[in-house]
């Protein structure tokens, strides 16, 4: 068989028309993601090589995040109706990254969209009940993570401690 007719099969396979049975499960599994995370991230991807999506299927399963293609009119049945704001426009190959951690999903899919500028990008996502935009979820995975605004915060209130120190430390030299 040629490389050609494989493209085909391939091609012909994958839009094909999902069975009503199929297109319920994938309802049910979406529907089990909108119940059990605390944000989600619409992804739209195009030209990612296999090992590539492979690597960012491994990335986000290490860090808690689930990752999952749909069609997008199941992706709004599913979402449409059930959160505030207006839902962004779903415009060609879109999954979701998922997680029971807030910024979790968007932190990893922004560090991977830095790699593959041209293949990946949020495209939006719902962030505590609310569709977002595209910069504002782009906003949300700029928030570092937890330990850093733990340190970030524990350097603040040491801050004036420091510099009482430090004036202290110079008025005793002078006298």
């Amino acid at each position: 068989m040629s490389v050609a007719c494989v493209y085909q099969i391939i091609v012909h396979y994958n839009y094909m028309a999902i069975t009503k049975a199929k297109k319920e499960t994938i309802l049910a599994k979406l529907e089990k993601v909108r119940d059990n995370s605390q944000s989600v991230v619409f992804v739209h991807y195009k030209g990612l090589t296999v090992a590539n999506t492979t690597a960012l299927r491994k990335a986000l399963r290490e860090n808690g995040v689930g990752y999952f293609v749909a069609k997008k009119t199941l992706l709004k049945r599913a979402f449409g109706e059930k959160f505030t704001g207006e839902m962004p426009t779903l415009d060609g190959e879109i999954a979701i990254a998922y997680s029971a951690d807030a910024i979790a999903p968007a932190q990893n899919v922004k560090s991977f969209t830095t790699k593959h500028k041209d293949n990946l990008t949020i495209v939006g996502g719902i962030f505590e009940g609310v569709f977002k935009n595209q910069a504002e979820m782009i906003e949300i995975a700029s928030i570092p993570p937890l330990e850093t605004l733990r340190g970030m915060f524990a350097q603040l209130i040491n801050s004036p401690r420091q510099r009482l120190a430090v004036v202290l430390s110079e008025v005793s030299k002078r006298a």
